[in-house]
């Protein structure tokens, strides 16, 4: 993938960015429909896929959103993330998009030193999550149209974009798997 557009580092790996899909609570549709049950609110949810640079910190990709009852993090990346990694390129994800090792690595564990790294990434991953939550609007159960969320979502990811830029940065990782 052409990450270089944000991607300042260069330490030589092919796994370049960590991924992680990320729920956010929604009105139940009507008619009701299990395609929307999010397993995080036992109730209606859109999930979003999020792909973080590991040398920069900088947000690279946006995916979504899903219905989170019949789109899961696996299912996602397939629809568009693997497509756009360059030959021998993966990336660095959680559990739910364990795909044995065609795509992504998954840290099993904290005993070795790359795989704690892998774990302090995955950990800056979720502060990222965590700052697009600290909006009310994406952390309060969405009440509005639910084709306007991609709009309020982005709009609110390039805020905290902005702010990392201007000195929020999300904090450092040393990362040379």
């Amino acid at each position: 993938m052409h990450w270089e557009k944000r991607y300042e580092k260069d330490n030589g790996s092919q796994c370049l960015v960590s991924v992680d899909g990320t729920d956010f609570e929604i009105q139940e549709p009507s008619p009701f429909s299990p395609k929307w049950f999010s397993h995080k609110f036992k109730g209606a949810g859109v999930r979003y896929e999020i792909a973080i640079c590991i040398q920069t910190g900088e947000p690279v990709w946006i995916n979504g959103p899903f219905p989170c009852g019949s789109w899961n993090d696996l299912r996602i990346a397939r629809s568009a993330l693997v497509d756009a990694l360059d030959p021998g390129e993966y990336y660095l994800a959680d559990g739910g998009y364990r795909d044995g090792n065609q795509w992504s690595v998954t840290p099993s564990g904290h005993h070795r030193f790359d795989d704690r790294q892998k774990s302090v990434v995955r950990a800056r991953h979720e502060t990222y999550n965590k700052r697009l939550k600290d909006w009310g609007a994406l952390r309060e159960v969405y009440r509005h149209k639910l084709d306007t969320h991609s709009q309020v979502f982005r709009a609110i990811a390039n805020i905290v974009q902005i702010a990392i830029s201007n000195g929020e940065t999300l904090f450092e990782v040393e990362y040379n798997v």
